[in-house]
């Protein structure tokens, strides 16, 4: 068995531990994928790939993380030192999906991830460089429906400013008044000039005429 093709995808955080993903083929004929390039205490290691482990709930029989403390279905709290240990006395969060069983495969496999890892990184700097790990378009961006390509506010009509001014949210159409005028915003709301004077009768009116409301006339 000999390893036929190394790819790698560089991530592009410094500070991270992991360094890159990597996929290995085997004689051209067999493929495994999201092995990983960790920055250890002792330097770059690679690691299988993996799943989480999983225990039910005494009480509604859901699956949760060993590293739950509560059950994602019911809420009941469980116990956080639940995991088996291993030899060092580290709880077992995963398990590999695909290992080596021998040492001398193991080494075989890190000598060749890591190898293909520095001449990805010398790559990586060269103009039009392209990596060749095959993702599946994980790391694009989704595209909106059809019912949410306007989702932002956008202004859809403009009036003057006595008029009223429509903005579009969400897919509906709020109108905002802008009541008064320019020169109205000045004034107070009520004057004694809006308040109609046809009705107005004075007391000279009374006296000289005769008409209108006498109530209270002669009083000193």
């Amino acid at each position: 068995m000999e390893i036929s093709e190394v790819r790698i995808k560089l991530m592009n955080d410094p500070h991270e531990r992991l360094l890159a993903f990597c996929s290995i083929t085997f004689d051209v004929s067999f493929v495994i994928r999201d092995l990983k390039i960790i920055q250890g205490a002792k330097g770059a290691f690679v690691a299988m790939p993996s799943r989480k482990l999983m225990d039910r709930c005494p009480k509604c029989h859901t699956k949760n993380h060993l590293r739950a403390s509560f059950c994602n279905q019911c809420g009941v709290r469980l116990d956080e030192n639940r995991a088996d240990k291993d030899d060092a006395g580290r709880a077992r969060l995963y398990a590999d999906i695909a290992h080596p069983i021998n040492s001398e495969c193991r080494e075989l496999i890190q000598e060749e991830v890591l190898k293909s890892y520095h001449e990805e990184k010398i790559s990586a700097q060269q103009a039009g460089y392209i990596c060749r790990y095959d993702d599946f378009g994980e790391e694009d961006f989704a595209r909106l429906g059809p019912y949410e390509e306007d989702y932002e506010e956008a202004p859809v009509e403009q009036a003057s400013v006595s008029e009223s001014t429509q903005i579009r949210k969400n897919n509906q159409v709020f109108r905002i008044d802008s009541g008064e005028s320019g020169t109205d915003r000045s004034r107070p709301h009520h004057t004694a000039a809006d308040q109609p004077t046809s009705n107005k009768v004075t007391s000279n009116e009374n006296e000289a005429g005769g008409k209108g409301d006498t109530f209270g006339s002669g009083i000193v």
